[in-house]
């Protein structure tokens, strides 16, 4: 190889290597919904239960040192306050199972505005994974599984209305009813959108015949609080 060709080679691997270089690295795995419901439709086992069922996810995915806290909201009830979903889940950002920042930080997810402007997060079908990177089947595929168990306002907020929102704080499969959202959320505006990614209505009921029937599966999203 002649000397002028070794200094071509040479200069276009500095380029690559300068290109890696300015790309910034991929945020590990801090959010996903589950790839499996706990088979017993919106009963599931209360906060403690669900938070287990995404850190047990998360270590099957290799991403078990980090904490993860179920995305849900219970009222308050008697001397007990309320519990809102955006307490439970860290300050962000968050990236899913392909490295895809959805969110960079509580403002940004819930859409709360800043200088009186909208901020749209970066939940949407192509982006809202399970933790093995998987979509979820939506709108238009054969199984519409896209009604995700929240108990959540728009603002990630319990609500205060004094009805049950979380099929008795996720405790009960048989009375009552739970907020959902739309794992294939579209963006605000959008004609035939999904609307909210989590808080669009109510199931039918709190059996998985119920949720099966507004096409749910008994999901829930999963966040790295640390």
């Amino acid at each position: 190889m002649s000397k002028a060709n070794v200094v071509v080679c040479l200069f276009m691997l500095l380029a690559v290597t300068d290109v890696f270089a300015l790309e910034p690295p991929k945020l590990p795995l801090g959010f996903f919904v589950t790839s499996s419901g706990i088979g017993k439709g919106a009963n599931l086992g209360g906060l403690a239960g669900a938070d287990a069922h995404c850190q047990q996810l998360a270590k099957e995915a290799g991403w078990g040192g980090r904490s993860w806290h179920a995305y849900l909201s219970i009222q308050a009830e008697g001397n007990k306050p309320a519990i809102n979903a955006r307490d439970r889940i860290g300050k962000g950002p968050w990236a899913n199972a392909k490295g895809v920042v959805i969110a960079e930080d509580l403002a940004h997810l819930h859409g709360d505005k800043v200088a009186l402007v909208q901020l749209e997060n970066n939940v949407n079908r192509l982006t809202t994974l399970n933790e093995k990177g998987e979509l979820i089947k939506g709108s238009g595929d054969t199984i519409n599984q896209h009604d995700i168990i929240t108990g959540t306002l728009y603002d990630g907020k319990a609500y205060n209305d004094g009805s049950d929102h979380t099929c008795q704080s996720y405790t009960s499969s048989a009375e009552g009813r739970v907020q959902m959202g739309h794992s294939d959320h579209s963006n605000h505006g959008v004609i035939g959108g999904n609307l909210s990614w989590n808080s669009t209505h109510a199931s039918r009921g709190c059996s998985p015949e119920s949720l099966k029937i507004t096409n749910g599966v008994g999901y829930f999203y999963c966040f790295a609080a640390n």
